[in-house]
């Protein structure tokens, strides 16, 4: 009997809510739009103290597109009809800790925030749409940043339980999915987004970002071991960004690169989150780069009693790796060599459905968990002519990926769900744009803010729409 694999879609709270005044400041309510080049994502992407400080005393909304995302906070009624008439199996979502604390360290909640959300969770529990809750998407209250230093402060572990014992009292019993931080692996090369913490002049320190990082394994284990004897029904996971690593060539020293790339940048997070320990590989990159961190012993045992029960990662494209210079192209949070034998989007992310089945089959083989595909899609340059959206290159796009996630399926991988990224269109994450678009549902807003919002259903909508139908068997 075929698996039954449940198809849905995804925002996250700093790109899609908006709803500035109606919130604590965030983290990211400080990065600005800038012109797209390799520096200015950079730029946005690692926040200097002083461009922190400047960004929190800047009134002009406009130059910062979180603030506004595309009000989501206002059009939240209409996407959830649009969710609904989707017929979405699962629903991923994130929830702003500004939003519902008006300071990181208080208790004092912010009621607005909250029954914003009330507003969702009970709408999808009342549609049977499976709710997969990413408690945190890089966003993270200025205060804890000023005033902790983000995770690096061991005191993050404390205040993140406490936003997730709100969290799970008030919505637990809506739950069927979730991961305490999304894309784990992002602190390690984008630590403001990751890890909340601000560069300094002499730019970042390895032990600080795997001190912090620490502190966020830790709390993953603590928020699934609350979850657990809070006895709520849903799954815990853990989630990273995959970028299927393949050698440049047939060479030896490839190989061995590509092996240390992938250990490095994917499988380390999953290890310590899905197997519940340290892995010793990594004892040689912590040596080799003099990186040192205080681990307490309570901590190993804390990570090893409360492994996640499913691994989830992001996938866009696929990497290469070498130790010759060779052609670099851009990438979902670290640029890569070019493959000759992949295409290739505006963005210079390179299309790969083939990496996806492979992803698939690595990660089952190596944890044995059921695995959930949590970010996936095609950030393309939509074109709105006559009131319409045919954006056929979105369907090729989702057909030769779910092609491969159900050979992935004869391969026996144990998939769960497949969460397409940005079904309604959002800011881009990384180059803070909105020609960028993900979407089935097409946003009227430019790059500079303007627009009416208006939600528009694209060529895509139906098409997708359709799959998820005929894959229920209705």
């Amino acid at each position: 009997m075929k698996k039954r694999v449940y198809y849905g879609g995804a925002v996250a709270n700093s790109q899609y809510e908006g709803g500035f005044k109606y919130k604590s400041l965030d983290s990211q309510d400080l990065r600005m739009y800038a012109k797209r080049s390799s520096d200015a994502t950079l730029n946005t992407r690692l926040l200097s103290r002083d461009d922190f400080l400047k960004a929190k005393e800047n009134d002009n909304h406009k130059l910062f597109p979180f603030r506004n995302g595309v009000e989501g906070y206002e059009f939240v009624d209409t996407d959830l009809e649009l969710i609904k008439e989707l017929g979405l199996d699962i629903y991923r979502f994130s929830i702003n800790w500004a939003r519902i604390f008006k300071s990181v360290d208080g208790m004092e909640i912010n009621e607005d925030g909250v029954e914003y959300y009330d507003k969702i969770f009970t709408f999808l529990f009342q549609n049977n749409i499976k709710v997969f809750l990413m408690m945190n998407h890089f966003c993270y209250p200025v205060d804890f940043i000023e005033k902790y230093d983000g995770f690096k402060n061991r005191k993050s572990i404390d205040l993140y339980l406490k936003y997730a014992e709100f969290v799970f009292n008030r919505w637990g019993q809506y739950i069927d999915y979730f991961v305490p931080f999304n894309e784990i692996n992002a602190g390690y090369f984008s630590p403001y987004n990751g890890l909340g913490l601000l560069k300094e002049k002499e730019g970042y320190n390895l032990s600080d970002i795997f001190q912090s990082l620490h502190h966020q394994f830790v709390i993953s284990a603590k928020v699934i071991k609350l979850a657990r004897e809070m006895k709520l029904k849903a799954k815990a996971g853990a989630m990273a960004s995959c970028f299927c690593y393949y050698p440049y060539s047939c060479r030896p020293e490839d190989n061995l690169k590509y092996i240390k790339d992938e250990q490095t940048y994917q499988w380390f997070y999953f290890d310590v989150l899905a197997r519940g320990t340290y892995p010793s590989y990594m004892n040689r990159f912590f040596d080799e780069n003099n990186i040192k961190f205080n681990i307490l012993s309570e901590d190993l045992e804390i990570l090893k009693e409360n492994s996640a029960d499913f691994v989830s990662f992001s996938y866009y494209q696929s990497s290469v790796s070498s130790v010759e210079e060779r052609e670099f192209t851009a990438g979902n949070l670290v640029a890569t060599i070019k493959n000759p034998y992949l295409k290739a989007t505006s963005w210079g992310w390179q299309i790969d459905p083939i990496g996806l089945r492979i992803t698939l089959n690595k990660i089952y083989d190596r944890y044995q968990k059921p695995v959930i595909i949590s970010e996936n899609g095609l950030g393309y340059r939509d074109i709105l002519e006559n009131g319409t959206i045919n954006d056929d290159y979105r369907i090729e796009y989702l057909q030769t990926h779910f092609a491969q996630i159900e050979e992935a399926l004869k391969d026996g991988v144990d998939l769960i769900a497949y969460i397409m990224w940005g079904i309604i269109d959002i800011v881009s994450a990384g180059s803070i744009e909105m020609e960028k678009r993900y979407g089935v549902v097409y946003v009227d807003l430019d790059n500079n803010g303007n627009g009416t919002y208006q939600r528009i259903k694209k060529k895509s909508f139906e098409w997708y729409k359709n799959y998820i139908k005929n894959n229920k068997g209705v």
